[in-house]
């Protein structure tokens, strides 16, 4: 079996930290410069030579290495002014390819129409640069764009470095990338009006269109990824030898995923050998098209005709990677993506912000593959999964009429895909709440008058019964104050309630801490007026 720091590119570099230090003595100690990613995993030492297209030149024990900008910051007094060195353009994006490959050339395009502009590009490797000319073209120049995608580490040594005025990312900033952010003057990176959610995803395991598999358990798609199962005839498929396709860990996508199949540990990460890496998401759905026993995995975006199988968590649940599962957070691999912005940010950059995080910008989303914020409904029919696991009757019978109360009362209502969630024994709505909210109220007002709407709470299954049901109630409740506050009069025509069901008809497992935050909820159900 392989170590994943044998397929990686940060992993390699990180080898090369005591080469760097061991550099020639001849090396001139002033013109020496220090290498760091944001994570702190890359940190090189070498003599500064140049600063050439946005990429560090250093010379080591082990020759000349070049470093993208956007991957590392320099220290030392030999560094170069980022001010005169840095890529040209009014606002430059930098990080995760899920968000600048997938989404940001048709947030562009958008952004140019609401201006009536035309935008013209060119893609050189993953690099977009776009000018913006108004009166549809006939105008004056609007502004310059760059997008570099590459990984969501990325985002934030860029931000560090100005290099770029927004990060994207495809999972939320680190404690200690916040902190190195913070302490260089760019503000507090989870503020509300630094830290934006664009749009959720799903991680998606496809293989061929031609497999047979429909599904597979978590433990299984981890077995298959450190050479436990080889063979997809050990998980009910025909006899197939499987191909592993898997991507670079430093990737937002890479990370989410390995952490769910194979434990959170990075160092214990075992990988089958022979397993192939790909580049990007383009690259690994074409590897998996490509052969009939491939198995890989990509974002909801770039499934590319291959098959896009079920998992089964450790509890025996289904999860299908459908939008409305990702828009309520409750398929297990799902993520948000992210924007970044320093306190400091320039208006050119806040503009594209404010376009990106409106409704303007759902249906752009949405046309690229991704899955956006907007309110979607779901009917909760009698034979669905969820009205079936209310009958259980391997339960006591005090839980079993809090089940069959609920159902009674859910098949009258549709859910619609907002859904708020809390930290452990909190009432504190965590940081997607606000923006839910408002997204929610819009969403109602357009109801019928006479509609009826209903917050729903949910616990995990940590205490009593009895308590879990108390402060489920008193969730919904907050929520519905909460909502009431914000939209005063706009929704005077709605009927608006409240229940609570404690820890019944959970969505995730209670065993895990990850399981334990999804079951803390609040739902939102409507029964619209006919």
């Amino acid at each position: 079996m392989q170590s994943i720091r044998s397929l990686t590119t940060t992993s390699a570099l990180r080898g090369l930290v005591l080469a760097g230090a061991l550099a020639a003595p001849g090396l001139a100690q002033a013109e020496n410069v220090n290498l760091i990613s944001a994570d702190g995993t890359v940190d090189i030492v070498g003599e500064f030579v140049a600063f050439d297209e946005n990429t560090y030149v250093i010379r080591t024990a082990l020759g000349e290495l070049r470093l993208s900008a956007t991957r590392v910051r320099c220290e030392g007094a030999a560094c170069p002014s980022l001010e005169s060195g840095k890529a040209e353009a009014d606002v430059i994006l930098a990080g995760s390819d899920t968000l600048g490959q997938g989404v940001m050339p048709l947030l562009l395009e958008g952004f140019a129409g609401v201006l009536d502009a035309d935008m013209a590009a060119v893609v050189d490797g993953t690099n977009l640069q776009a000018e913006l000319v108004g009166d549809q073209g006939f105008g004056d120049a609007l502004g310059s764009y760059l997008v570099s995608s590459s990984a969501s580490d990325d985002a934030f040594t860029a931000l560090l470095d100005k290099t770029a005025s927004i990060g994207m990312a495809a999972r939320r900033i680190l404690p200690a990338e916040a902190r190195a952010l913070r302490d260089a003057g760019a503000g507090n990176m989870i503020d509300p009006q630094q830290e934006h959610i664009v749009a959720v995803d799903s991680i998606v395991v496809i293989v061929n269109p031609e497999n047979g598999i429909e599904k597979l358990t978590m433990a299984q798609v981890g077995q298959i990824y450190s050479g436990q199962i080889t063979n997809w005839s050990q998980v009910g498929g025909r006899d197939m030898p499987i191909k592993v396709v898997g991507r670079e860990t430093d990737t937002g996508t890479a990370g989410i995923f390995y952490s769910a199949v194979m434990g959170q540990e990075q160092d214990s990460w075992q990988f089958v050998n022979g397993i192939t890496i790909a580049s990007d998401n383009n690259e690994a759905a074409a590897l998996v098209n490509e052969n009939p026993g491939a198995i890989g995995f990509v974002g909801y975006a770039f499934q590319r005709g291959a098959k896009p199988i079920s998992l089964v968590n450790a509890c025996g649940l289904t999860m299908s990677p459908d939008a409305f599962a990702a828009r309520t957070e409750e398929y297990e691999l799902q993520r948000r993506l992210y924007l970044y912005n320093r306190e400091d940010v320039d208006p050119e950059s806040k503009e594209f912000l404010d376009f990106v995080l409106s409704s303007d910008a759902d249906a752009l989303i949405r046309k690229a593959g991704f899955i956006d914020l907007g309110v979607a409904s779901q009917e909760q029919p009698l034979d669905g999964d969820r009205a079936r696991s209310l009958l259980d009757p391997n339960v006591d019978a005090y839980e079993g009429n809090v089940m069959r109360e609920m159902l009674g009362t859910m098949i009258d209502y549709e859910r619609l895909s907002t859904t708020f969630r809390f930290r452990t024994g909190s009432s504190r709505l965590d940081e997607r709440g606000a923006i839910d909210m408002e997204r929610l109220i819009k969403h109602l007002e357009k109801a019928p008058e006479g509609s009826k709407v209903m917050l729903v709470g949910f616990t995990d299954d940590v205490g009593a019964f009895d308590s879990n049901r108390e402060l489920s109630e008193t969730r919904a409740q907050q929520v519905l104050a909460e909502l009431q506050t914000r939209a005063g009069d706009r929704l005077d025509g709605i009927e608006l309630t409240y229940r609570g069901f404690g820890e019944v008809a959970p969505t995730a497992c209670n065993a895990e801490d990850r399981g334990r935050a999804i079951n803390r909820r609040v739902e939102v159900w409507m029964q619209a007026a006919r």
